[in-house]
């Protein structure tokens, strides 16, 4: 296995998260304020040159139904830019209610409104990306 690096898309922030080695675990990396298509690709292979990631997964956000929407259209968009710049295999996951599942974790924890709002991109990446982990575990056994 190899490290591998969630992405969570929006149109004002973008979420990331990267595995460990094994690619077993994955933690918040940060939240990258968007400015243009071209800095917000420098800063993404920026951090995969910096940790050696050799995957990527960037969660779709389908619509309830899983049909495609505005936002997956986005998406897809900046995924199609993505491949163009890196030669890592770029994957998408289905990411329906993650930032709804983020929330929730996040009030459990009690985290106030103003700090869910900074971090709930980053938290939705993690889930993103271990949701992945998790299906090819379950995949190889």
């Amino acid at each position: 296995m190899s490290k591998k690096l969630g992405l969570d898309v929006g149109d004002k922030y973008i979420g990331l998260a990267i595995s460990d080695e094994s690619a077993t675990i994955s933690r918040g990396l940060e939240t990258i304020l968007r400015k243009s298509i071209n800095e917000d690709l420098t800063r993404i292979k920026n951090i995969v040159s910096e940790n050696n990631v050799k995957e990527i997964v960037v969660g779709l956000p389908l619509n309830l139904n899983g049909s495609i929407g505005d936002q997956t259209k986005k998406v897809l968009s900046f995924v199609n830019h993505l491949r163009k710049n890196l030669r890592i295999p770029i994957n998408t996951w289905d990411e329906r209610l993650t930032t709804v599942k983020a929330a929730k974790i996040m009030i459990s924890a009690d985290v106030s409104r103003r700090k869910r709002k900074k971090s709930i991109d980053k938290l939705s990446a993690v889930i993103i990306l271990q949701d992945y982990i998790n299906s090819l575990r379950r995949d190889e056994s």
